[in-house]
């Protein structure tokens, strides 16, 4: 029975992280996976579909480049190869994040873990040498950071072959359909659709709240909505899917009710695509009672469960189903462990959407500081304005700056346009640091940069904005 001063059970984003800061802090530390090493977001999430994204997007890039001049003929996509360079990148990072877990005197355990006692974890072991044997683990810290699972609805033909979640798509070679109907707009569903777009793939999505990308800043949902609807991407709102059959012209038929009319859309393959899980199946032994919630593990502001010494971290509690977050809570319960002071401020979270143009908001939205009482004041940089945006052909967009009126300080930021997932950044540490409009517009940005847009927004507030022609006052 092998001992450490913490055990992490999962190695994604949350789980790797906490356990190299774990050991960098001096903690015997070991780390449990079931699977391959980096979790959701780097096999079958953030990593795949950027890649896969950064691919397709070299197709709409050929067009610019003829508009500068450069004129060529044939482009062809070859899905194999584009796979396979997804999987080439996934593979990279993830001997990367092995060799630290090495580097580190990290103890990697592959296979099911199960917590039996507060203090005691039983993996069942899969090593080629050991498959089928199990060894229990004694640790004063455990750390459950297991993740999610793509949510399926109960809809009738849900499991008809070609009906896939994003895990399906990204975890195999993938597949090019002729046309692909995704139920649900949100953040992956919107990246998904962007994807096969540009792989020519006819697109259908359907969508049960009034807008896409229901939890983003309205402007930005529709702005969304509409460049998508441009590039041929048919979008269903406020619509419900009740059932998929085989048949019709692809193969199969999704039934869904639109304004209380029954409408069917046909597609070569469905993609459900309605938000994850807590995954915690077979996590806990008979006689360990975990409070949860809705699915959800309950912790307390320290991370910690209803067992004491028992923390969970990411998408296995309640709150935003984030790579980056649950890295950051996952500093933040070592640092507890090992009685520091936090080093990351928790409450200001960027996040990101990897259309064309890229979406970015961190922060509170107008709405939102709008009814928590504040007096709001905004400013707004059409980004066509910018010089970057225009000698690089980028798409329409805009930087928008969320401010306390009475007191100046930045409550939140809304980006769309090239690079707005960069550029989050400076804005999260403004607000994070509450600095004021005026503070962030001190700043001299380089010219021509995407950046300047940050320097003009913030100048609007006032309306004062150099390359904005002023709103008129009464």
């Amino acid at each position: 029975m092998e001992r450490f001063d913490l055990i992490v059970i999962g190695s994604g984003p949350g789980g790797y992280v906490a356990a190299i800061k774990a050991a960098r802090l001096g903690l015997k530390t070991a780390i449990i996976e079931k699977d391959k090493i980096g979790g959701t977001c780097l096999n079958r999430g953030c990593i795949p579909t950027k890649t896969l994204m950064h691919g397709t997007n070299f197709l709409a890039e050929a067009e610019n480049i003829k508009k500068a001049g450069i004129t060529f003929t044939g482009i062809n996509i070859d899905f194999f190869r584009l796979t396979e360079r997804k999987n080439e990148v996934v593979e990279k990072i993830r001997s990367g994040i092995e060799n630290l877990f090495k580097a580190n005197g990290i103890k990697v355990f592959s296979g099911r873990a199960a917590i039996i006692s507060h203090n005691t974890v039983r993996v069942e072991l899969r090593d080629g040498t050991a498959c089928g044997e199990t060894a229990d683990l004694v640790a004063k810290n455990i750390l459950i950071a297991t993740g999610s699972v793509p949510a399926v609805p109960k809809i009738e033909g849900a499991n008809l072959e070609n009906v896939v979640t994003s895990d399906d798509l990204l975890e195999s070679g993938g597949r090019q359909y002729r046309k692909l109907l995704i139920i649900g707009g949100g953040v992956i569903g919107v990246e998904m659709a962007t994807i096969y777009n540009g792989l020519g793939c006819e697109v259908e999505i359907i969508e049960a709240m009034d807008r896409i990308l229901p939890g983003m800043d309205r402007e930005i949902s529709q702005s969304i909505g509409m460049g998508l609807k441009k590039k041929g991407i048919v979008i269903h709102t406020g619509a419900k899917v009740t059932r998929i059959t085989e048949g019709g012209a692809y193969g199969l038929a999704c039934e869904y009710i639109e304004k209380d009319s029954v409408k069917t859309a046909e597609a070569e393959g469905v993609l459900i695509s309605v938000g994850r899980r807590a995954y915690t199946e077979g996590l806990f032994g008979e006689d360990v009672n975990i409070e949860t919630e809705s699915g959800y593990i309950k912790v307390n502001s320290n991370f910690e469960t209803s067992i004491p010494g028992i923390y969970a971290i990411g998408d296995v509690i309640r709150g935003k189903q984030l790579a980056h977050a649950a890295s950051a809570q996952g500093v933040a319960v070592v640092e507890k462990i090992c009685g520091l002071e936090p080093s990351v401020d928790l409450d200001v979270i960027p996040s990101c959407v990897y259309t064309v143009p890229e979406v970015a908001a961190v922060g509170l939205s107008e709405s939102e500081a709008a009814e928590m009482g504040y007096r709001v004041k905004t400013g707004k940089y059409p980004m066509l304005g910018n010089s970057k945006t225009m000698l690089s052909m980028g798409e329409r967009g805009f930087i928008k700056l969320v401010c306390d009126a009475d007191t100046g300080r930045i409550l939140g930021a809304q980006l769309l346009c090239d690079r707005a997932t960069d550029m989050v950044g400076e804005l999260a540490l403004a607000i994070s640091r509450k600095l004021t409009y005026k503070e962030l517009a001190s700043i001299i940005r380089p010219h021509p940069t995407y950046e300047e847009a940050i320097t003009e927004a913030a100048e609007d507030v006032d309306n004062m904005a150099i390359h904005v022609i002023p709103r008129k006052t009464l």
